[in-house]
């Protein structure tokens, strides 16, 4: 074996002891590390909201809060711009009062020229019938002494029971102008007068919905449309949370989770403003089959998994916000967590 062979297995066997060494060296902190528990459990705090929509689409006419601002209940937040809607609400207007108008008429006697010319029209009518009775007396009569046709006293008689019937309808007529209209008439056009005003009060609260007002207190988080986009029905325009309902959410393995039954209080540690809170728990959840699992063995026999762990604080805490981080500490050598 020559010198450059000599000094290329000498190249390789050096490569190779480096490599060995730096498997080994992973090797050993992989056991040094492997089935390591951390210290600490980590939480985050989180807080309820809620969002605020409208029932109607309209256009973003006015903003009255910014994110950050905080707002009262009956607060107005934000105006929209819905032409379709107040458009349809003159129309239901317009249909209420047509609506009361013939509920009035139907109400009201009627006027004295309707009256007036009904009993005009009637006793026109008695007049014909005196003629047509006087008419057929004198053709009878003639007819008897063979005067006249058969013809002749027939059509007599049949202009005199004309005459009759016409001065019952005039006077029937004349009766209904002075009673008014009929009872199943008022009803009608009462009945008319409540579906134009429901038409109305439903439009009405259409148009109410086009000013949206805080129901709750609390802080507007996020505004999601600019001021003159259009936003759909039932579309989310802004955020407000609840800074008074605010909860930490921790993730428990289920092997800790005798450490944290509900109504347990413990204190934990947030760093966002330097200082111990003391917690209640309120509720365990599973997190599901996509949360962490962790085999108790290496061979894997079976998987512990990850709850989520509810508590609220036991008092106010002045600086806490949603996002920050709270912490739980294990305490050393008991296998249990800082009360």
């Amino acid at each position: 074996m020559d010198k450059k062979q000599t000094l290329q297995h000498r190249s390789a066997m050096y490569t190779l002891g480096i490599v060995a060494m730096a498997i080994l060296l992973v090797a050993l902190m992989g056991m040094m590390f492997l089935g390591h528990e951390s210290d600490y459990i980590e939480g985050q705090t989180e807080a309820d909201e809620y969002r605020v929509s409208s029932k109607v689409p309209g256009r973003i006419r006015k903003y009255y809060v910014s994110e950050g601002d905080w707002v009262k209940r009956g607060d107005t937040l934000v105006t929209l711009e819905a032409p379709d809607v107040e458009a349809k609400y003159l129309q239901v207007e317009a249909i209420r009062t047509a609506a009361e108008a013939l509920n009035e008429k139907s109400h009201s006697p009627a006027r004295i020229e309707v009256l007036q010319s009904a009993y005009e029209m009637w006793q026109k009518a008695v007049a014909g019938v005196d003629i047509a009775r006087k008419t057929f007396e004198r053709v009878e009569r003639l007819y008897t002494e063979g005067v006249t046709t058969a013809q002749q006293r027939d059509e007599a008689q049949a202009n005199l029971n004309a005459m009759t019937a016409t001065e019952k309808a005039a006077r029937w007529q004349y009766e209904m102008a002075r009673r008014g209209a009929q009872v199943e008439d008022k009803e009608i056009t009462a009945a008319q007068v409540q579906e134009a005003e429901g038409g109305v009060s439903e439009v009405a609260s259409y148009i109410d919905e086009t000013t949206l007002t805080a129901p709750m207190d609390g802080q507007v988080s996020d505004i999601f449309p600019l001021q003159g986009e259009l936003v759909g029905s039932g579309a989310p325009i802004m955020n407000i949370t609840l800074m008074d309902r605010l909860w930490v959410s921790l993730n428990v393995r289920e092997d800790h989770l005798i450490f944290f039954p509900v109504g347990e209080i413990f204190t934990a540690y947030a760093p966002g403003i330097d200082r111990e809170v003391t917690l209640q728990v309120t509720r365990l959840k599973d997190r599901g089959t996509y949360a962490a699992w962790k085999a108790t063995k290496v061979t894997g026999q079976y998987d512990l998994k990850t709850f989520e762990v509810k508590a609220i604080p036991t008092t106010p805490v002045k600086g806490l916000c949603p996002g920050m981080s709270v912490v739980v500490k294990k305490e050393a050598g008991k296998g249990s967590f800082v009360p």
